[in-house]
C-alpha cells in the first residue's frame, strides 16, 4: 500500500503523501455514511416490515437459489 501511495504521488496525481492519505480517508467516510444511510433507511424498513409479516421474508435457500439463477443468466450472456 505504501508503494501505491508513492505511485500515486510519483504520477503528479497528488502532491504528497499526506494528500494520498486524506482522499483515501475521505472516501472511507463517504462509504461509511453511504452504508449507514442505507441501514437505517432500506435495511431498518425490511427489517421492520418483517417483523409485522413474517410470511414475506425468504429463506437462505430461496435467496441463494435466485443468486445463481441470476449469476447463470448473467454469465451466458
Amino acid at each position: 500500500m505504501a508503494a501505491q501511495v508513492r505511485a500515486k504521488v510519483a504520477s503528479g496525481d497528488y502532491a504528497s503523501e499526506s494528500e494520498v492519505i486524506r482522499e483515501g480517508l475521505r472516501a472511507l467516510q463517504a462509504r461509511d455514511r453511504a452504508f449507514d444511510t442505507w441501514l437505517s433507511g432500506e435495511a431498518a424498513k425490511a427489517y421492520d416490515a418483517i417483523q409485522v409479516d413474517p410470511s414475506r421474508g425468504r429463506s437462505s435457500q430461496d435467496v441463494r437459489a435466485t443468486l445463481s439463477a441470476e449469476h447463470e443468466r448473467a454469465t451466458k450472456a
